[in-house]
């Protein structure tokens, strides 16, 4: 049996700016209402603190409130309780979004496709976030968003990896060193950060090479981001957290964090304040050069310049 939270407030007529003000505080915790000043939400939820503090607010404002803390009574009410946060509407409305968004691929710019894809991530989190009994249609609508990203990163992006399921090896860097590295051209924000990586933090003295066909990569290369590569998308990871993790460096904070930021560029997630600015910057510094040796060293500076902010914001 699910733990509930049950709030009992009896908010004054007057004045109207504590009643509404503990409304909109409710709402934003996404319980659901018994009856009217009679509030139920999972004790469980991540806003349960916050309909505890609800409730420390309205007594100070001099109003009555009471919390209760409960399990249902028997099945037929957990079910009639649960029943309360049903979020197949706004499942359904992320459907049609997604339905609708698939118009916009094929004539789509990149920033355009890229917005998009954030903004449905975004609303996609949002009803996960208040679906505390989450089933088939929140399955359905995380593979729906997947497919979406698939079918725009396979036009921004030909070649881009698919994740394997293998282990990440542990590897010394003494032994990587001198070494030439190897990826598709015109380089996005994750083969960029991953090269910034690799000269950084890895091996002092590369030499990378940027591929028309990843498919003809040379044996002597070492290949990162991109099918078949020795450093790729492995599971939930994109190239720079695999590098991260292969070569030992995840205690580094500031790295653990331009990583969380590769990620949510490359392949949405957990969104990150800086993401917005490091991506314009990365689509401006591509405007400016052509050559992508050119680009690289751009693109350090603009890498080393974040990691330095990161590990002083520590």
């Amino acid at each position: 049996m699910t733990s509930w939270l049950v709030l009992t407030a009896a908010l004054p007529t007057s004045p109207s700016g504590l009643r509404v003000r503990i409304w909109r505080a409710l709402k934003g915790t996404g319980c659901a209402t018994l009856r009217d000043g009679v509030y139920i939400l999972p004790a469980t939820a991540p806003s349960a603190s916050d309909l505890w503090a609800i409730e420390r607010a309205i007594r100070d404002g001099g109003a009555d409130a009471h919390m209760l803390e409960l399990q249902s009574r028997d099945t037929l009410q957990e079910k009639s309780f649960q029943a309360l946060f049903d979020r197949t509407e706004q499942y359904a409305d992320f459907a049609q979004a997604l339905k609708d968004s698939r118009k916009a691929v094929k004539l789509g710019s990149e920033p355009k496709l890229r917005k998009l894809l954030r903004a449905l991530d975004q609303q996609l989190r949002s009803i996960r976030l208040a679906d505390y009994f989450p089933g088939k249609a929140a399955a359905r609508a995380a593979d729906g968003l997947e497919t979406l990203r698939a079918e725009v990163e396979k036009k921004l992006s030909p070649g881009e990896p698919t994740p394997s399921s293998a282990a990440i090896d542990r590897l010394p860097r003494d032994s990587f060193q001198g070494k030439t590295w190897a990826t598709r051209k015109r380089p996005w924000v994750d083969r960029l950060a991953t090269a910034w990586l690799i000269q950084r933090f890895v091996d002092a003295k590369p030499r990378f090479l940027w591929l028309d066909d990843p498919k003809k990569c040379p044996k002597s290369a070492l290949g990162f981001d991109f099918d078949g590569a020795r450093f790729t998308h492995v599971g939930d990871k994109v190239s720079f957290e695999v590098v991260v993790h292969a070569f030992g460096l995840e205690q580094d904070a500031a790295l653990k964090r331009v990583g969380d930021l590769v990620h949510y560029i490359d392949v949405g997630g957990i969104p990150v304040d800086e993401a917005a600015g490091v991506e314009t910057m990365v689509r401006g510094l591509q405007g400016q050069h052509d050559n992508d040796d050119a680009l690289l060293v751009a693109a350090c500076i603009l890498f080393d310049t974040l990691y330095v902010a990161l590990r002083l914001a520590r």
